[in-house]
């Protein structure tokens, strides 16, 4: 068997880095007047160039630290990013990523909303310019695409229930347009649930090795955070359709567009998860059944859309109740409406044909 010699090197130049980046920070250990340097050799100790993954006591040292130095959040947050910033080393950027990620899963939520705002005032970045793409190598793919999905991570918060849900602001989207709540959060959810999802997809881990420890678990923690928001995004296109004819024509317009990109994503993301299951090894991900929409109830729903507004009949249909048979395939039962707070998808709710019958018998007219 042969010797990994350059691996080895690799790894005796880093803990020598490692060893003189402990020795600044205990030299330059003030910071604004306070001793941050435990802080700092903390984030290098967590963040060193071995290649295992980070050591649950370096998580726990950091937040014990952090919540006993008020105003330290950030001074972490600059720390995170200049180690983030200097590095040349897959190993040491990947643990760097991971460092953040975990940080933003296992704080409390006053912590959280710290880091986030870290973030949102520039001390938190996660930059990785000094990576450049290169397709030969996955690592750095990797790297560049777990930044952007982190980038998106952090405008998620863990609410009281445990669950990941969107932090909204008060000028998101199409918010103003619509009166009712739930169809305001609909619009409102949806669209930041498909720029999650598509920040998982671009994650694929098709080229990560089942060695590569450190990937391996920074893409298990990824998993579990999409399931979250898959259940979500899931519930959200169910509400979106059972609301769909109630909806005035710009909003049915961009409901078809968000069905559109759902059809597109659900297929991407059943993929995903069948590759993940063969390549991640972890046993305890819990991947959910992903329901393929499909294309052909989405040109439904728009060529009914279209139906109404040009239909000179809609007021009629709507004073005699009677229902066109496309409705029949895509409204809900009324017994499925009144579980609607535990909505699943029904198997055939997206695979329904539509047909239209012309009669063949001639009908004759007097002259």
């Amino acid at each position: 068997m042969g010797v990994d010699i350059q691996g080895k090197l690799r790894i005796a130049l880093g803990a020598v880095k490692d060893h003189a980046s402990i020795g600044k920070a205990m030299i330059y250990s003030h910071h604004a007047g306070k001793d941050f340097s435990s802080i700092e050799v903390a984030v290098v100790r967590a963040t060193g160039h071995d290649s295992g993954p980070i050591d649950d006591k370096h998580m726990h040292e950091i937040l014990f630290l952090v919540s006993n130095s008020p105003g330290s959040i950030h001074f972490l947050a600059e720390r995170i990013s200049r180690r983030l910033g200097k590095t040349r080393d897959n190993l040491v950027a990947i643990k760097t990523l991971s460092l953040i990620h975990r940080l933003l899963r296992g704080g409390n939520r006053c912590f959280e909303q710290q880091l986030r705002n870290a973030h949102a005032s520039g001390h938190l970045q996660m930059s990785t310019r000094c990576f450049l793409r290169n397709i030969s190598d996955p690592s750095v793919s990797f790297i560049h695409n777990y930044a952007a999905y982190l980038e998106e991570r952090i405008g998620w918060v863990i609410n009281q229930a445990g669950k990941l849900e969107p932090v909204m602001s008060q000028g998101d989207l199409e918010s103003r347009c619509y009166d009712e709540k739930s169809i305001d959060m609909v619009f409102r959810k949806l669209p930041k649930c498909q720029v999650f999802i598509d920040r998982v997809l671009d994650c694929s881990p098709f080229n990560i090795s089942p060695l590569d420890n450190l990937a391996q678990a920074a893409m298990s923690n990824t998993l579990k955070e999409s399931f979250q928001v898959y259940k979500t995004y899931s519930e959200g296109v169910a509400a979106l359709v059972n609301m769909f004819f109630d909806l005035t024509r710009a909003a049915r317009d961009l409901a078809c567009q968000i069905l559109r990109r759902a059809s597109q994503q659900s297929q991407e993301l059943h993929n995903l998860f069948e590759n993940c299951k063969r390549i991640i090894e972890n046993k305890n991900l819990d991947y959910p059944v992903v329901q393929i929409v499909t294309m052909d109830h989405i040109m439904a729903l728009e060529q009914f859309s279209t139906y109404i507004a040009t239909s000179r009949s809609s007021s009629v249909l709507s004073k005699n109740g009677s229902t066109p048979p496309i409705l029949d395939c895509i409204t809900k039962s009324e017994g499925d409406e009144k579980d609607a707070g535990n909505f699943s998808w029904s198997p055939t709710l997206f695979s329904c044909t539509l047909e239209t019958k012309i009669s063949k018998v001639w009908v004759v007219f007097e002259d």
